[in-house]
């Protein structure tokens, strides 16, 4: 899906809990095609702002998408535990965290 579409199905949502029927060719404005006449008025502004939101967003979260693919797997993790005990599960998590660390 397209940075726009993205964009538009969240304005959407969250002006009515709809879902907007729209197809785009590219990323280009004036090439949208509105399927269901967009019944709550959403503007090439609202979805340009909306974009600027989300790509906020993806970014700020980079941490997160780091940190889970370094984690054990839940199952390693509970192995670990079983094995060695809560303060060295904590000490692998703790491992993690700290290389990846929330901004």
């Amino acid at each position: 899906m397209t940075d726009i579409i993205n964009a538009i199905l969240a304005v959407r949502k969250a002006q009515d809990g709809g879902h907007a029927e729209v197809s785009i060719s590219g990323e280009d404005f004036n090439r949208m095609v509105w399927h269901d006449g967009n019944p709550t008025n959403i503007t090439n502004q609202q979805i340009q702002d909306k974009q600027v939101e989300l790509k906020a967003d993806f970014a700020a979260k980079k941490y997160q998408r780091d940190r889970f693919f370094k984690y054990p797997t839940w199952q390693d993790q509970l192995d670990d535990i079983y094995h060695n005990g809560i303060d060295a599960w904590k000490a692998t998590i703790k491992a993690t965290k700290d290389k990846y660390p929330k901004p």
